[in-house]
């Protein structure tokens, strides 16, 4: 059974318009997958700016409590929620450079 389109009597025409929209379309979806990726890459950096800084184990702490502070609190306001990766992504980050500096004065 074929299905006849309105309007368009040549079917490569139609197939090339669904691919272009369908490449556009993907196009934009990878974007929005790819355009979370500094909300990791950021604070990795700044975390990477503090490990050289030579913090106290109490200093990271608190520095993750931050993190894990400010995330609900942004998620909640209208505006910053498009940014809660970044505290987010201190904290986390923050609390593997917690486990590997624990690892580091135990071992």
């Amino acid at each position: 059974m074929q299905v006849v389109a309105r309007g368009l009597t040549n079917e490569k025409t139609y197939h090339m318009i669904l691919v272009i929209i369908i490449s556009v379309r993907d196009e934009t979806m990878l974007q929005r997958a790819l355009g979370s990726g500094w909300g990791i890459l950021l604070p990795g950096g700044i975390i990477a700016v503090l490990a050289f800084a030579g913090l106290s184990l109490d200093a990271w702490r608190i520095l993750i409590v931050l993190g894990l502070v400010l995330t609900p609190a942004m998620l909640y306001h209208r505006r910053l929620r498009h940014f809660v990766l970044l505290p987010s992504g201190i904290a986390l980050i923050g609390g593997m450079m917690l486990v590997v500096m624990n690892l580091r004065v135990l071992g």
